[in-house]
């Protein structure tokens, strides 16, 4: 019995099959950790915003939140994840109108 020999037009599509499905997996894997990091700033962002004793840093984080996340939230769905954020609290000092000097040092 003989085996029939893949024409090099045959290998290098065979090939070209092969770095298509290692590009996806390698997309993938890159998708996930870019996903795993923005997670993990984020929580860090909300653990500082809710536990953070230094009220000037917690309170300039949320300044800073509620300044930029209105431009760079382009959907409503988005916007309502972050109602919390973007309203100032009044009786929170971490999230309190730190710009105009409410916060104590």
């Amino acid at each position: 019995m003989t085996v029939a020999r893949k024409t090099i037009g045959e290998r290098l599509a065979q090939l070209e099959v092969q770095r298509k499905t290692l590009q996806i997996r390698l997309s993938k894997q890159e998708r996930a950790i870019d996903t795993r990091r923005k997670v993990l700033i984020g929580a860090l962002v909300l653990h500082r915003l809710a536990n953070d004793r230094d009220v000037q840093f917690a309170g300039g984080i949320a300044e800073w939140l509620r300044r930029e996340l209105p431009k760079f939230l382009t959907r409503d769905g988005d916007r309502d994840l972050f109602d919390d954020l973007l309203e100032p609290r009044p009786h929170d000092p971490s999230l309190g109108d730190i710009g105009n000097g409410s916060a104590s040092s």
